[in-house]
């Protein structure tokens, strides 16, 4: 199979998210897969073993639930791909579909629990605020939550009387409190960490009655889980001795939590014992789990892949618990791990390096969104691509990515992306001393917050990038705060000290579009013409001063959201940034 053919088939190998189950029918399930070239959902009866596609939408669907009694299937609609748009719910063995809230208007989603008596809370952002409401069929949706600042609905215990809310009242969102209410709304209790550690509600115990609520907080400089008592104030933290952020899921009886422990861009599980507190490693392959819930019985299903092996649904009981349709993805190549001293600490990168061609190899620097967010040692069809091509793929867990403890996290401070930026050059310069990358053939290239890095670092680093490839980004800050949601102007706030009109200076010299001028390289830039996260009017504010300047550019547009779940069109952009690379830095 050719370079070109191999990397194309990753792509289109079917891929699907790990099965999700009904807490009172654990043997109806559903998951989201790309088997038609689409993400979208399906239902899956674990007695007869028969799947049905549920959604069928033009662009996808990127949000979908199942409620406790596995008698109904929801997924929110968009308009578009643009993430705006109502939840709809279908019987899990089909029929109509039907709207969840006729009575609300669309907005922006933040999630959505449901009850066994049928009530689902659903979170949803417009027009400066966030709301929750209960909705019930054939009654009025009841508005429970209303703020301006970010909040979301953590989970619903079964019987619907409490609702566990996530909220940045408190003034940064990035450090949420948690408050449980009643359906009238009334407190039963919260909890809040102070301005600069956050407690981050979870689920609720998957028993009838069960008050408990499973959280995270970060007391000791990291993610450790957390049961509470709303009603009593009762509170037990469970702390691990190794290192790493920690995750963690109920088991079914209410006795056990599953705990997912990431640490240097890997994962590991572990059982918790809650009554006699003894902690059993679950053993898996080395490598990434992406999800993973205990079933009933006490085994573990979970996503698995490493950067060379694609992604797999395997179990603890040493089963695969199901497969996708089609042929499998062709595998690729192994990470390696280097570790650079920078100005904020040791920085985490991994490099991947193609199988042909000799050392130091053309490379690109290709950097992950969030902020909020970090690369691992997962399977991952565009680093694989690059690989094909014969370069060098450098991958930065930066200052403010997650993975590394509240600190690194939280280390965006006054310089946002330029602190962030400091760290890849420091990689930079240790790949290029150690003969891994040739300097005169370097690419800077993101999505996203990666996007945004890629645009500022072309304008503040011209010298150390030969071309720039820069996905959905933010170009100029005070522009993408007027147009995007509110999520992501609450992170803007957190983010900057304020919005553009508190904190003008922060704003611009954060902004790629203050240093236009001072880019040397070619650039190639893509954008969602429907993005709500990095919205287009900002990026052709940029590409019109590139053009002021005569800088070299391209731009592609694409009728889609912040990423496409629709496969083709993922191949097509990934030829694009392929073709541009070559044409700008010749790989062999």
């Amino acid at each position: 199979m050719k370079a070109e053919e191999r990397w194309q088939a990753r792509f289109r190998a079917s891929g699907m998210t790990l099965p999700s189950w009904a807490r009172q029918a654990p043997n109806r399930s559903i998951y989201r897969s790309n088997a038609t070239g689409t993400w979208e959902v399906y239902a899956w009866d674990r007695v007869t073993g028969a799947t049905r596609q549920v959604t069928d939408r033009p662009k996808g669907t990127a949000h979908a639930a199942i409620d406790p009694t596995g008698q109904w299937i929801y997924w929110f609609a968009d308009t578009d791909g643009d993430e705006f748009g109502v939840w709809w719910r279908q019987p899990f063995t089909g029929g109509p579909d039907e709207l969840v809230a006729p009575d609300l208007p669309p907005g922006q989603p933040g999630g959505i629990a449901m009850s066994t008596t049928g009530m689902a809370a659903i979170s949803m952002a417009s027009e400066g605020t966030f709301r929750i409401h209960l909705v019930s069929a054939g009654e009025p949706a009841r508005l429970l939550y209303e703020h301006a600042e970010a909040a979301w609905v953590a989970d619903m215990s079964l019987d619907g009387s409490l609702i566990a809310i996530n909220h940045g009242e408190y003034g940064d969102f990035r450090h949420p409190a948690l408050r449980v209410v009643r359906q009238s709304g009334d407190q039963v209790g919260e909890l809040y960490d102070g301005p600069t550690k956050g407690v981050v509600g979870l689920s609720f115990a998957p028993v009838a009655g069960d008050r408990r609520l499973l959280a995270l907080h970060e007391r000791r400089h990291r993610h450790e889980p957390l049961v509470w008592d709303p009603a009593t104030g009762e509170q037990r933290e469970i702390w691990l001795r190794d290192s790493g952020d920690l995750d963690a899921e109920w088991y079914d009886d209410g006795r056990g939590l599953l705990i997912m422990r990431d640490s240097r861009g890997r994962s590991y599980l572990h059982r918790y014992d809650l009554a006699g507190g003894g902690l059993t490693l679950i053993e898996t392959p080395h490598g990434v789990i992406e999800q993973a819930l205990p079933r009933p019985g006490g085994h573990v299903e979970y996503s698995w892949s490493s950067a060379s092996r694609p992604p797999v649904i395997r179990s603890s009981n040493g089963q695969v618990v199901i497969n996708p349709s089609g042929p499998p993805a062709p595998p690729s190549v192994p990470v390696e791990d280097i570790d650079v001293e920078g100005e904020g600490g040791l920085i985490h990168a991994l490099v991947s390096k193609p199988e042909t061609g000799a050392a130091p190899y053309p490379t690109v620097f290709l950097l992950h969104g969030g902020p909020t967010a970090h690369d691992r040692d997962a399977f991952s069809p565009e680093v694989a691509a690059w690989v094909d091509a014969g370069f060098a793929v450098v991958r930065v867990n930066y200052r403010g990515s997650t993975g590394y403890g509240p600190a690194w996290r939280d280390a965006l401070h006054g310089d946002v992306g330029h602190i962030e930026l400091a760290d890849v050059a420091a990689v930079h310069q240790c790949v290029v001393a150690r003969g891994i990358s040739d300097p005169a053939r370097m690419v800077l290239a993101g999505s996203a917050w990666g996007g945004y890095l890629t645009l500022l670092g072309l304008g503040t680093q011209p010298g150390l990038w030969a071309a720039g490839i820069a996905a959905v980004p933010i170009a100029c800050h005070q522009t993408s705060y007027e147009d995007e949601a509110e999520s992501l102007r609450a992170f803007h706030r957190v983010l900057l000290g304020g919005s553009p009109d508190e904190q003008p200076e922060r704003y611009a010299a954060s902004s790629p579009i203050t240093y236009a001028d001072q880019v040397k390289s070619p650039l190639l830039i893509l954008a969602g013409e429907n993005d709500t996260r990095c919205p287009l009017r900002q990026i052709e504010k940029y590409v019109a001063k590139l053009a002021e300047h005569g800088r070299e550019h391209e731009v592609y547009t694409y009728d889609a959201i912040h990423g496409s779940l629709v496969v083709s069109e993922r191949i097509t952009q990934t030829a694009l940034q392929l073709d541009f690379a070559r044409k700008h830095v010749n790989p062999h």
